[in-house]
């Protein structure tokens, strides 16, 4: 069995007076090898300095101890949003677009994060990314992905813009508007329909805080001649269960996508 591979990705979201809050998603793109042309949420592998800079103090906000590996899995959404989306979320004392242009073309370059926040001394508060699930699929699958999900407040600072790579355009909505585009993968499909319950960011916080963070592993079941995809009940997800012919939506007869690609 191959190992699974290390990722994270990050739900956004945007309050909006008298509305849900809005999330941004970004279009894979149709070259991709995995989730291709689906709608995901901005995420992707920890690479080396993600771990690195878990132990650089000096280049994060203290608090509350976090473990080492959860601690490297928050800075790669982190990371992985300045990339795909061009937003900084957690990066405490950033204050203008044009230092953070300039990190997310330091990180297209080859830079490493932990560069680019020494040489203009800023920090990274972990704490302002939240844990919210944990997705690992085992289906046969030749790459899979052990997938942290977090949630973080949008940043005030900078436009979500997609960057023509990895990412085809990037699209603003609510969790509804999103289920009802299409183009989604199950984990997609269930963790919108999961944040869809919070009225705003902090009542998406304290919803997440209602229970554990444990590893989601999907499993088919067949019942009545038709086979289901199913998740574990007691997890905060109102759907646990999804017919597998709807299960990756606009994927044709192939198997479905059972978790998101990390990028």
């Amino acid at each position: 069995m191959t190992n699974a591979i290390p990722a994270a990705t990050l739900i956004l979201l945007r309050d909006v007076p008298g509305g849900a809050p809005e999330i941004p998603m970004v279009g894979r793109g149709a070259h991709l090898a995995f989730a291709a042309s689906r709608m995901v949420f901005p995420g992707g592998r920890v690479d080396s300095d993600d771990y690195l800079l878990a132990t650089r103090a000096d280049l994060l906000v203290g608090g509350e101890a976090i473990d080492p590996d959860d601690l490297a899995h928050r800075i790669a959404a982190v990371r992985e949003t300045i990339e795909e989306i061009g937003l900084a979320p957690g990066i405490d004392d950033l204050r203008d677009v044009e230092t953070l242009g300039a990190i997310r073309a330091e990180l297209h370059a080859g830079q490493p994060l932990s560069g680019s926040l020494a040489q203009r001394s800023l920090r990274i508060d972990p704490h302002a990314i939240h844990p919210f699930a944990r997705w690992r699929p085992d289906q046969g699958m030749s790459r899979r992905f052990d997938t942290r999900f977090y949630i973080a407040r949008a940043p005030a600072i900078g436009e979500a813009t997609a960057d023509g790579v990895e990412s085809s355009h990037c699209v603003w909505g609510t969790a509804e508007a999103h289920l009802a585009s299409g183009s989604l993968i199950f984990p997609t499909m269930c963790n919108l329909e999961r944040i869809a319950l919070a009225e705003d960011f902090d009542n998406a916080v304290e919803l997440t805080r209602r229970h554990s963070v444990e590893v989601i592993t999907p499993w088919i079941e067949r019942r009545d001649e038709i086979d289901w995809l199913c998740i574990p009940e007691g997890l905060g997800y109102p759907v646990t269960t999804q017919s597998l012919s709807r299960a990756d939506r606009g994927s044709g007869p192939s198997r479905p996508a059972m978790t998101d690609s990390p990028g």
